[in-house]
């Protein structure tokens, strides 16, 4: 049987999590990306959403587009945070990206969406945490949620299913070095 249509059969009786990649440390989004891999394993359609990536072209959304897995990868914001020039259009533009991504998470289109960043934009205070957890909880029972960034928020801990925090003890940034592509974007 196609690993594809047996996810269809059995998609409504499958539990989902909520997991949390968070802390000061390389690996958030790279960690989600490797879960995304292993979802299209078994036939799962993945999303992945970036909050505040703007119009940057990572090696991740590069690839997503260049394989014929479904796997998307949509870049909304404004931007990286440290640059804000603008803080209201700064949250104007992830409260689109928000609307887009509380769409995608009430449909029953996926099974494994990504918010990138989510967690700078609500440490931030640009959306407001409850608003988040009250639509994670209307989510149908299979759609699974990974959300990445810094300084996750503590509501936001306290419901997820899974919490990991990378902690860095080294970075060649603290050198000077710029982030490398392929290692870091």
């Amino acid at each position: 049987m196609d690993i594809e249509f047996d996810n269809k059969m059995i998609r409504e009786k499958r539990s989902s999590v909520v997991v949390v990649n968070t802390g000061d440390g390389k690996g958030k989004t790279t960690a989600s990306l490797g879960t995304a891999f292993r979802a299209l394993g078994w036939g799962w359609k993945v999303l992945m959403i970036q909050f505040i990536k703007g119009k940057w072209n990572p090696g991740e959304k590069r690839c997503a587009e260049k394989i014929n897995l479904p796997f998307e990868i949509i870049s909304l914001g404004s931007g990286f945070t440290w640059d804000t020039k603008d803080r209201e259009h700064d949250i104007a533009e992830c409260a689109k990206a928000w609307n887009y991504a509380k769409e995608k998470i009430l449909s029953t289109e996926y099974d494994l969406i990504i918010l990138d960043e989510l967690n700078i934009v609500l440490s931030l205070k640009y959306l407001p945490v409850a608003e988040v957890i009250d639509t994670l909880s209307q989510r149908k029972n299979w759609i699974n949620i990974i959300i990445t960034g810094r300084n996750a928020p503590d509501n936001l801990i306290e419901y997820a299913d899974l919490v990991t925090e990378m902690k860095k003890i080294k970075h060649p940034f603290d050198k000077g070095k710029k982030a490398l592509k392929g290692i870091e974007f």
